[in-house]
């Protein structure tokens, strides 16, 4: 499944094209720490980042149906990829939207369709996600949609300030 549709949302599969404007968003100081990864430099940089990390079958572009513009990025990581200890049935999700489209429920739309997505097509046992301790933004988001806080806190040392600063480990418990 390549596309996955909400009301306001499309995530698609990223193309080389998507570059400027996922430079426009990915170069804000604003966005990408907040995410573990530092703002994007130029261009090449986005397209080197699309077509080495976003080209798989786990990430998506989240789009806005009514302009038609890129708007963030959704994803997930299985085991052994996690930034997180999860079990082989499992999965990671993530996120992140830029900042000219934050508070605005995007966040929230998109995850909701992702954890259908796990769970309808991939079956996935439990689903996980984390934010920064300084992104607690993230994390209320995370909680609308049903996670809740494992009071586990964890050090990314291979993110973007991962080393200083804790994230906040979230679980969803699969309701069969």
């Amino acid at each position: 499944m390549d596309i996955i549709n909400t009301e306001r949302l499309l995530l698609r599969r990223w193309k080389d094209s998507d570059a400027e404007e996922l430079f426009a968003l990915a170069s804000d100081p604003d966005v990408g720490p907040r995410a573990g990864w530092p703002a994007h430099k130029n261009v090449e940089e986005s397209l080197d980042i699309i077509r080495d990390i976003f080209t798989n079958d786990c990430t998506w572009a989240i789009v806005n149906k009514e302009t038609n513009m890129i708007i963030g990025c959704m994803g997930y990581y299985l085991h052994g990829v996690s930034n997180i200890d999860i079990g082989e049935n499992d999965a990671e999700l993530g996120y992140w939207i830029g900042k000219p489209y934050w508070n605005k429920g995007y966040c929230t739309e998109a995850l909701k369709a992702m954890i259908v997505f796990c769970r309808r097509e991939k079956h996935f046992d439990t689903l996980w996600a984390d934010f920064f301790i300084d992104n607690p933004a993230s994390g209320k988001v995370m909680e609308k949609c049903g996670f809740t806080d494992t009071g586990r806190i964890n050090y990314c040392s291979h993110l973007y300030h991962g080393e200083d600063c804790p994230i906040h480990i979230m679980k969803l418990e699969n309701k069969r």
